[in-house]
């Protein structure tokens, strides 16, 4: 068997509508495009979501959803709360990022750190974080501890 001898089975293939070939056709004067419109035009034809100019439902997706629009400068910190702390450090304590992963209350030691003010501290402790909220850090310095604020730049670390 060669390639010239492969053929369809039968009834596999139709031909196609001649549309457009005169009345006696079956297809003749508008060709089945109905009568006026932006159908029956030449190039009328549009994509299945054109909605007539209108914004398309798919095009307005991304706004009714929040997706779509990454801002590539936002800074995402990994929030830890005072009451954490105390649960987790015994007096004396230094808090840093890598500590905060072996704690459990971070997931990577590249995530930028924020402090957080909720609850109280009846511990000193050495906290090296990124970010510190000002009621933390006066109930951290109350406490007998001190706060030193780590270097950080965008782009550096761990975005979205």
């Amino acid at each position: 068997m060669k390639i010239h001898d492969l053929f369809p089975a039968e009834g596999a293939t139709k031909r196609k509508k001649r549309v457009g070939r005169g009345i006696a056709a079956g297809q003749g004067k508008t060709a089945g495009r109905g009568t006026k419109g932006q159908g029956a035009r030449s190039g009328g034809i549009k994509p299945a979501y054109f909605e007539g100019g209108q914004l398309p439902l798919v095009r307005k997706l991304p706004f009714a959803r929040g997706v779509g629009f990454f801002n590539p400068w936002k800074m995402e910190f990994a929030s830890v709360n005072l009451d954490q702390l105390t649960e987790k450090f015994a007096p004396n304590a230094v808090v840093t990022p890598e500590s905060l992963v072996e704690a459990g209350l971070v997931k990577h030691a590249s995530d930028l750190v924020v402090v957080l003010g909720r609850g109280e501290v009846d511990r000193p402790l050495t906290v090296r974080v990124h970010r510190i909220s000002e009621s933390a850090r006066a109930k951290i310095e109350a406490a007998g501890g001190k706060v030193e604020l780590l270097a950080w730049q965008r782009g550096g670390h761990r975005t979205r």
